[in-house]
């Protein structure tokens, strides 16, 4: 079969090769790709920032949908035929993780998905929602479990709080949509004027560019008539972080997910004492609350926003893509 494969760092050195089909082990499944999306941690892995002792080759890629085509030894959740979504966190079924359940990713220390078929535990996969296409499933599994993971379980989203979403990736469009849903009031900040323009259609109720406010936390507070906002999807990081902190209001939360501007930060510790801030780390979730969420996408016919589609051909394309900041997810069709 047909892979994409990371021989060492550097976006220059992922290339199209030739390796043997894999067969199903015990409790494994084949699953034949139909789709794939693309995350900011792909860009992290291939510059080398996410996992320093990646081992080459790497066939790239989290996030799928396909079609079980055989089954390995006593596996059982699934027959063939079935449409599955993989989950990032392929050892993290339910509860809370132990110090390694959420380190066996996909592309990262196992084989991705960017790839025509894929042998995987029976553990780590959902069954697709059937309203969605292909592409929009493959959209779902990292982005939108990390936005609901954070927003819903984590954060008890209600048609109350009011919620800020940093940029229009992913991650963040699916907070914005999936707090909508729910009723909650949604502060959205980018760069871009056209960006903000296309979040209110997808139900912003504020928008902030944070180019023309650099301190856009004070725009938030003023927004909420200075109490502060319930919940920050924290996707920037760096010095970033600081302002979001000022943004809350007391016992606010805001999950820490990316790291565009910097691993490390500095941060006003008394300030978020004062305000008996939680910051909250997001490595995405776990299957069951996979499954949850596409069970409440499923009822309420959410679709990812798709920013562009790419041919497995030209997956090259689609990374580069990723670099100029799409707006939503990119998708490789893996197979028509």
């Amino acid at each position: 079969m047909k892979a994409w494969q990371l021989q060492a760092f550097g976006r220059e050195n992922l290339v199209l090769n030739d390796i043997p089909q894999p067969t199903p082990g015990p409790g494994e499944v084949l699953v034949r790709i139909a789709s794939v999306s693309l995350n900011y941690r792909d860009k992290l892995l291939y510059d080398g920032n996410y996992n320093p002792h990646l081992e080459f080759p790497m066939t790239q890629v989290a996030d799928a949908v396909g079609e079980i085509v055989a089954l390995g030894p006593d596996a059982s959740r699934f027959k063939v035929g079935d449409r599955v979504v993989t989950n990032y966190c392929t050892r993290w079924i339910d509860g809370r993780p132990t110090s390694k359940e959420s380190l066996y990713t996909l592309g990262n220390v196992m084989p991705g998905a960017l790839a025509e078929y894929l042998v995987l535990t029976e553990q780590a996969l959902a069954l697709a929602p059937s309203y969605l296409t292909n592409d929009e499933a493959a959209a779902l599994p990292c982005a939108g479990l990390t936005a609901w993971y954070s927003l819903v379980e984590k954060g008890g989203l209600t048609s109350k709080q009011t919620i800020l979403l940093q940029g229009t990736g992913g991650v963040s469009l699916f907070g914005l949509q999936i707090a909508s849903a729910f009723g909650a009031t949604t502060i959205v900040t980018s760069s871009s004027d056209e960006k903000l323009d296309r979040a209110k259609t997808l139900g912003a109720t504020h928008t902030i560019n944070y180019s023309k406010n650099p301190d856009w936390e004070k725009q938030a507070l003023a927004i909420t008539n200075k109490e502060g906002v319930d919940q920050i999807l924290e996707v920037v990081g760096g010095p970033n972080l600081a302002r979001s902190i000022k943004a809350i209001r007391p016992e606010g939360q805001i999950s820490i997910i990316g790291v565009i501007e910097g691993f490390d930060a500095t941060i006003p510790i008394f300030g978020l004492i004062q305000k008996l801030g939680i910051l909250r780390g997001i490595t995405v979730g776990p299957r069951r609350a996979l499954e949850d969420m596409l069970r409440k996408f499923d009822e309420l016919k959410l679709r990812p926003v798709i920013d562009s589609v790419y041919s497995f051909a030209d997956a090259l394309q689609a990374y580069d893509r990723l670099e100029q900041g799409p707006f939503g997810k990119i998708v490789i069709r893996v197979r028509d």
